[in-house]
């Protein structure tokens, strides 16, 4: 993860109606820190939320022992047979 000390060179603008620059600014002031700060940080925490969902897949423990078994039971697939039964175009040497 990136650490909180690296340096700041790029820039995000960020257009808000009035009430949500507002309660912006009052939960970074109860939190002590500058909006700025509050808005990266909040959108990151939104962010990394938004790529874990994408980049996991979510399912209930028994549909998942489900896929693992069916992974061990062979399965026909006459259509990858019959492609791996033909003549080779090329050979190696």
């Amino acid at each position: 993860m990136e650490s909180q000390m690296s340096p700041k060179t790029e820039r995000i603008e960020v257009r808000a109606d009035e009430t949500s620059k507002s309660r912006i600014s009052e939960a970074a002031e109860l939190l002590g820190e500058p909006v700025s700060a509050f808005v990266v940080r909040s959108a990151r925490a939104e962010a990394d939320k938004v790529l874990a969902r994408a980049h996991r897949t979510i399912m209930p423990a028994e549909q998942f022992d489900l896929l693992i078994a069916s992974l061990d039971e062979a399965d026909e697939a006459p259509a990858l047979t019959e492609i791996a039964n033909r003549p080779r175009r090329f050979r190696r040497a």
